[in-house]
């Protein structure tokens, strides 16, 4: 059974230990020690990395398979049994993994003591934390929450880890309890604060975690997923938000409290602009239409066969113009233009129309080089630009005209 030093002292950056196995598994050497500083993943919390003397870089830490209570380490240095090493943490890792850990316990325990919202899931990845609440909450709920939060670590209250049997863990005011653990429970206690189970590594005093910020809110399976950090990542969370508001203000030549309100200034505009862009489209592509409906013809099979042939034009003109024709009874359409060096091609049917767009879009593939598809009544494709281009739609145009 490896001792576990992090239990009784989490601030604990070091220890002597003795090498009890050491194991290659064809990348790894999978170490055991006899004591540890380093917590391995589990209730949420995940692994703390580190070194052994020397240059023995501790990439993860883990339970072991068997029930003694043995904790590996995966490692990339070869030791003997029965050497005593130091073993170090990445205490940077484990200060931001307690902050946000014990940070969650405090958040829950909020939303519980105000409005008796109960966390029941928590997720904590690189640089983001969640918890998941039974019930949905307002914004302003979730304001009082992370004030509440706040308000117990600048008080620096006490952090107490307890052993208890089950009947006495059942005597507690837990906010949530594990019930399906045997043996002794490991308690976490804060003075006038939350109590729960946990396994995980907690700082001895609140204060500690520094401050906790609400990131977002997102409905979730019937209740709520909130993100949020704590300490050194809240800090360069919001201090990177600042820059952005920074930068923001000084594009839009305004204070940065104003920055939404010009955002908003600037979509009316772009909206406005797009308006007035659509409508110089619609008359200009009236004018186009009137052009186009000279040059169609009548194929043999009835159908009116409209073919358009641009040096330059954008997909949604293009999109915009195949959409009025196949408006027309009995239409078949051949869109081919030019833009940045590529070839853009499509066809399509209108009511009534006897043909198959599918024949076009193989028969553009091949005189192109291109690749494309649809289905019968609306097919379309691309193929690099090259400058023969315009005499392979001719040809393609003069087959769909028959």
């Amino acid at each position: 059974m490896t001792e576990k030093l992090y239990e009784q002292d989490s601030l604990a950056r070091e220890c002597k230990a003795v090498v009890t196995s050491c194991v290659f598994d064809g990348e790894k050497y999978n170490i055991v020690l006899d004591r540890t500083v380093l917590f391995p993943e589990g209730g949420g919390q995940l692994s703390d990395t580190g070194r052994i003397e020397g240059d023995g870089k501790i990439v993860y830490v883990l339970h072991g398979t068997d029930k003694e209570g043995t904790i590996s380490y995966c490692c990339d240095a070869l030791l003997s049994p029965g050497t005593e090493v130091t073993v170090y943490v990445d205490w940077q890792r484990r200060l931001d993994y307690m902050q946000q850990h014990c940070g969650e316990h405090i958040l829950s325990y909020s939303f519980w003591k105000l409005f008796g919202v109960h966390n029941i899931g928590f997720h904590m990845s690189e640089r983001m934390v969640t918890i998941d609440l039974d019930q949905e909450i307002t914004r302003e709920q979730a304001v009082q929450a992370e004030d509440f939060a706040n308000e117990e670590i600048w008080q620096n209250k006490k952090i107490h880890v307890l052993y208890a049997t089950p009947s006495e863990a059942a005597k507690l005011a837990m906010r949530k309890k594990n019930e399906k653990i045997k043996g002794m429970v490991h308690i976490v206690a804060i003075d006038d604060g939350d109590v729960c189970t946990c396994c995980g590594t907690h700082p001895p005093y609140t204060g500690m975690i520094g401050i906790i910020k609400i990131m977002k809110m997102i409905r979730h399976r019937g209740g709520m997923r909130i993100e949020f950090l704590c300490g050194r990542w809240a800090l360069e969370n919001i201090r990177q938000d600042v820059q952005y508001i920074e930068e923001a203000s000084n594009i839009l030549s305004t204070k940065e409290k104003l920055v939404c309100e010009g955002i908003r200034r600037l979509q009316e505009e772009v909206r406005m602009l797009r308006e007035d862009v659509r409508q110089q489209m619609e008359v200009l592509q009236r004018q186009e239409m009137d052009e186009i409906w000279k040059k169609c013809v009548n194929d043999e099979q009835g159908n009116v066969v409209f073919t358009i042939m641009k040096d330059s034009y954008t997909p949604k003109s293009a999109k915009m113009l195949l959409q009025k024709l196949i408006a027309v009874d009995h239409a078949v359409v051949a869109i081919v233009y030019c833009q940045e060096n590529r070839i853009y091609y499509m066809f399509g049917s209108g009511v009534e129309a006897n043909s198959d767009c599918r024949a076009y879009i193989k028969m553009a593939n091949t005189l192109f080089n291109g690749k494309g598809g649809g289905s019968s009544v609306l097919c379309q494709g691309s193929a690099p630009a090259f400058s023969q281009w315009k005499q392979q739609a001719e040809k393609l145009f003069e087959c769909i005209r028959k």
